[in-house]
């Protein structure tokens, strides 16, 4: 059993590498193999539109065709059993490596037939972890469920039923003084780090328990 975690927020330490950390953890402890991957160590690009995967015959077809750091863990994506996508969210959205990699992960399995079919050969457990600054009521107000759907339906087509952890109005710098922030308060904020986070890391957690045992779901 082969989980693979990846980051995409541009911090090692912070709530999105904490959480998905702790869905490793769980993983781990039903005797998965498990690694992190952060996107912000790897020089890569989104898709560049070659359409190499899509071609007839083609030596790359179903493959991503464009080699860059991200080549040997696209790679690792086919072999793995669960892979549990992390991100915070920027201007209403994962992150701008996050999408990238979406994209080349995703892109070469998307057959143009009828039924938009996938070339990925099994199902496996698929896990989106978001991290955000704002309220669970002011995340529901800006429609992040609703963007976040859209994309967690077009990958439950290729690669297998998702499931997503939302870890709201995080805590975000060490000292709130330093900074124009007056929209948040820090102890408010601190409270809700001491308090609540900690439930987030137990639910990630027991994600990653529930990806090590369900195996392979097709």
């Amino acid at each position: 059993m082969n989980v693979i975690a990846i980051n995409g927020s541009p911090r090692k330490n912070g709530n999105t590498s904490t959480l998905l950390g702790k869905a490793l953890e769980g993983a781990a402890s039903q005797g998965a193999n498990t690694e992190l991957i952060h996107l912000y160590n790897l020089n890569f690009k989104g898709c560049v539109s070659c359409f190499a995967c899509k071609l007839k015959d083609g030596k790359n077809y179903g493959k991503c065709a464009f080699k860059d750091d991200l080549t040997p863990v696209l790679q690792k994506i086919e072999d793995a059993d669960a892979v549990i996508l992390g991100s915070p969210i920027y201007f209403s959205d994962v992150t701008g490596e996050m999408r990238s990699f979406i994209e080349r992960m995703a892109f070469p399995y998307l057959v143009y037939d009828a039924n938009y079919t996938s070339l990925f050969t099994k199902k496996i457990s698929l896990g989106f972890i978001y991290t955000m600054n704002v309220s669970e009521s002011r995340a529901k107000e800006f429609g992040y469920d609703h963007i976040f759907t859209r994309t967690e339906m077009s990958l439950a087509r290729l690669f297998g039923t998702p499931e997503s952890l939302f870890s709201y109005d995080t805590y975000q710098f060490p000292d709130y003084s330093k900074y124009v922030v007056t929209a948040f308060n820090e102890v408010d904020k601190a409270k809700r780090r001491q308090e609540e986070f900690p439930n987030d890391c137990q639910k990630a957690f027991e994600m990653g328990v529930r990806f090590a045992t369900q195996g392979v779901a097709g």
